[in-house]
């Protein structure tokens, strides 16, 4: 089975937690502070190794979480960092995040990295908080929380040219002909139910890699027969090779066949269009195909080139082959992604963001306050309960984000109960 699409669960390890300790001296109950920090967390890293070809592993595990950072320790010794968690992925794999929709990385070369979940840094020891008012704190931070998201990852095909078409219009033969793959080939429909590559040769020694993808079929675009597993692969093609059935063996128009397919490859994205493209009449060498061509010549409106071919007799191949390797040779690569707003491709674009609320106030039922955000929750993770001079400091990083006042406003009376995540607390005027 082949997998191009996956949902998958990504975590950062967290930092390591910052240690509170003290320097022992002969004549002082406790010396100065010797807390180590912690380690930071391991990333998770995704690479791209070349002898992976789908995405079936992931159908199986769909959760990576990194390794926390190692504690802080004693005498001023900082936790080991972790070993980042890295997840071998096959090349043309597209990260995106599902909440945001954020292209995360797209990874087409052998070895090439990219960071997908961020880990935590180590929290900090007690030897970081030590001030001349203060010179034998009993405070340290826990570790940062290491980054968690849910991602999609889609594996685009990397091929120069892509075959699309009806189904039984001869795709697999014709890869099968002018390249080393083996697809499968039936005189039924969808055959090819997998995505299959080969590469190409020209007589002049030239080469590229072309794909035989999935047939397609009026209403691919949303969703109808393999038409999404199809799409999503001839994105990164530069050349578009329609193969049409010119002795319409099952008795569709061959013209038809023509205006159906590009008006699926527009529907779904409209930059396919603009790729170059060569009509392939296949099946030259059966009955009513002359005739058949003749007629589709009339009825195309567009300059597109036409070679009548026969996949089966391997008749017109090779002049269809150097019209290819010509067209590869003048045609850029087309990127990937755009910017939708306003259309500029592969650019870097600066956009507003409002800024992220420190923290958010709600009612619960049963009418405590409720304390939320990203920041809060961070800051709430990495303070150690364990210790009230760290207590403390919570309370006082919460005066100044505003939580008091706000909380004021939102009516909260002394004895009020406040929560954040797991913890409750009464509020104190």
């Amino acid at each position: 089975m082949f997998v191009d699409q996956v949902k998958v669960y990504v975590k950062g390890g967290d930092g390591g937690n910052g240690m509170v300790a003290f320097r022992r001296e002969k004549y002082v109950a406790k010396g100065g502070p010797a807390g180590g920090d912690g380690g930071k967390g391991a990333d998770v890293v995704f690479e791209v190794d070349e002898g992976l070809r789908t995405l079936m592993d992931f159908r199986y595990q769909r959760h990576f979480k990194a390794p926390r950072g190692e504690n802080g320790k004693p005498k001023s010794q900082h936790g080991r960092g972790a070993k980042d968690l890295v997840v071998k992925v096959p090349p043309g794999t597209v990260v995106r995040d599902e909440d945001t929709g954020e292209i995360i990385a797209d990874l087409t070369r052998h070895g090439e990295r990219a960071i997908i979940a961020k880990g935590g840094r180590g929290g900090r020891g007690n030897i970081r908080f030590a001030t001349p008012r203060n010179p034998a704190p009993e405070i340290a931070e826990n570790g940062e929380p290491g980054q968690e998201r849910y991602i999609v990852m889609e594996l685009k095909l990397l091929a120069d040219v892509g075959l699309v078409g009806f189904p039984s219009v001869g795709k697999s033969t014709l890869l099968s002909v002018v390249t080393s793959a083996k697809p499968k080939i039936a005189d039924y429909h969808f055959t090819t139910i997998v995505p299959n590559l080969g590469v190409v040769e020209t007589d002049d020694g030239r080469s590229f890699v072309m794909a035989d993808l999935p047939g397609l079929i009026e209403g691919a675009h949303q969703g109808a027969g393999l038409g999404l597993q199809f799409l999503r692969h001839i994105e990164r093609t530069r050349v578009i090779i329609h193969v049409i059935d010119m002795a319409s063996v099952e008795g569709r128009d061959p013209y038809q066949d023509f205006v159906t397919i590009n008006n699926e490859l527009k529907e779904y994205h409209m930059r396919l269009t603009e790729r170059p493209m060569i009509i392939a009449a296949n099946k030259m060498d059966m009955p009513d195909a002359e005739e058949n061509l003749k007629k589709f010549k009339e009825q195309l409106e567009e300059d597109i080139p036409i070679f009548p071919i026969s996949a089966a007799t391997r008749q017109g191949i090779r002049e269809l082959l150097y019209a290819v390797a010509d067209t590869l040779e003048k045609t850029p690569e087309f990127p990937l992604h755009t910017d939708e707003e306003n259309d500029t491709i592969n650019r870097v674009v600066y956009k507003y963001e409002k800024e992220k609320e420190d923290f958010i106030i709600t009612r619960d039922p049963d009418g405590a306050f409720v304390l939320s955000g990203e920041k809060i929750e961070k800051l709430f993770k990495m303070t150690d309960f364990t210790h009230d001079e760290s207590v403390r400091r919570f309370a006082r990083q919460l005066r100044g984000m505003g939580v008091d006042e706000a909380l004021r406003k939102r009516g909260a009376q002394d004895g009020d109960t406040v929560r954040l995540l797991d913890f409750e607390f009464e509020f104190i005027e």
